[in-house]
């Protein structure tokens, strides 16, 4: 019962996303919805509650913003290098220690950071995220990385914590 119920979900998710009622969009999702319900069939009911509650769900929806602006700007940062040699290129991997307590928070860290253009989480070792950074500033490296990622840690923390 608890798989269908995730595999409804998830096709009405699917359906949400991709708002295509064609018999193969719906038809893939399905399959996607199958896949996407046998994979988290272990995952026991009260965390799926947790992880559904409003709270949560309105700070899930509040990130995808604050992660798609950072994506932005980072791809112009890159592009604007790109375009003008003279800007420094300082290619480096830093250390960040992250103070998100869930694997799930620290994974969707890890993540964000690689979808944002010019960063690349490399390592996720306990509670230190090694950065791959297309620049990496002289002075105080690993603290520079740690402060950029304070926004997406404080809003994860509010959605896994």
């Amino acid at each position: 019962m608890k798989v269908l119920a995730t595999a409804l979900l998830a096709l009405a998710v699917w359906t949400i996303v991709t708002w295509a009622f064609d018999a193969a969009s719906l038809g893939l999702g399905v399959v996607v919805a199958a896949a996407v319900a046998w994979a988290f069939r272990r995952l026991e009911m009260e965390e799926a509650r947790i992880l559904l509650s409003p709270r949560r769900l309105f700070w899930a929806l509040v990130y995808v913003p604050v992660l798609f602006f950072h994506i932005v700007r980072a791809n112009l940062d890159v592009a604007y290098r790109v375009i003008h040699p003279k800007l420094p290129i300082r290619p480096g991997i830093t250390r960040a220690r992250t103070s998100l307590r869930t694997v799930a928070g620290r994974v969707l860290l890890a993540n964000s950071i690689t979808l944002t253009p010019g960063t690349m989480a490399v390592d996720l070792v306990g509670d230190l995220l090694y950065v791959h950074r297309i620049y990496v500033p002289e002075h105080d490296p690993d603290g520079a990385t740690e402060r950029e990622l304070a926004p997406f840690e404080a809003l994860i923390r509010r959605i896994f914590e």
